[in-house]
């Protein structure tokens, strides 16, 4: 599990292919905290294992899954990733949870800079805009992000300065994408929700009171 504060930005220096597969390698200074053979890092927010180490240079195998459902199966060498150690119970939960388990992918549609902030634009397939709610939690390259506002066929997020100069979204541009994974909550409360069509729940004080949201 991971929060979605990203610790480092690693460089992609090594990407061997396989017939249904690949490893990835990726230089950072995370290598230099702590890590070891079997942990898990969240790169651009997919969890993955490493498996071999260096000095400088950490290197995971890449699923056919993995593949198939994020950007990481198109990444170039040089392409920048963010990382970010899986969670102890120890830590502090500054972002939200973050399970590394990528729901699909979005395409950054537009870029427009205010005087303290810079919003992006979103489009995203629906199975990832029906979890998404305004003011709700997500998680962008691992990322985690409040959802602005939500529309019919993508979503808006306002980057402050430092999460831009400390992440990947200091390099992206229009037509980029990236790594999306939906409020981990929200979905539990979805499918709880679909197999109970014939009983829907209206949410009111009660509700609240009963459940100990109140």
């Amino acid at each position: 599990m991971f929060t979605g504060i990203i610790e480092d930005v690693g460089a992609i220096t090594k990407i061997e292919h396989r017939p249904q597969s690949a490893q990835i390698f990726i230089s950072c200074e995370l290598v230099q905290m702590g890590v070891s053979r079997g942990d898990s890092i969240a790169v651009d927010g997919v969890c993955l294992t490493v498996c071999a180490l260096t000095d400088d240079t950490f290197c995971a195998d890449l699923s056919p899954e993995t593949l198939k459902r994020t950007t990481l199966g198109s990444k170039r060498i040089g392409a920048k990733v963010n990382l970010e150690r899986a969670l102890k119970f120890s830590d502090r939960l500054g972002g939200h949870i973050v399970t590394g388990h990528i729901d699909g992918i979005a395409v950054i549609k537009s870029i427009v800079p205010y005087s303290h902030a810079t919003q992006i634009d979103f489009s995203a397939p629906p199975p990832i805009l029906r979890y998404l709610v305004e003011k709700g939690s997500i998680a962008i390259d691992g990322i985690s992000l409040t959802v602005n506002q939500c529309t019919d066929t993508g979503f808006n997020v306002m980057i402050v300065p430092f999460t831009a100069s400390h992440t990947t979204l200091a390099y992206k541009k229009l037509g980029d994408k990236v790594n999306i994974e939906s409020d981990i909550i929200g979905k539990y409360v979805a499918k709880f929700l679909s197999q109970n069509p014939a009983s829907p729940i209206t949410i009111t004080r009660d509700f609240l009171d009963k459940f100990n949201f109140t």
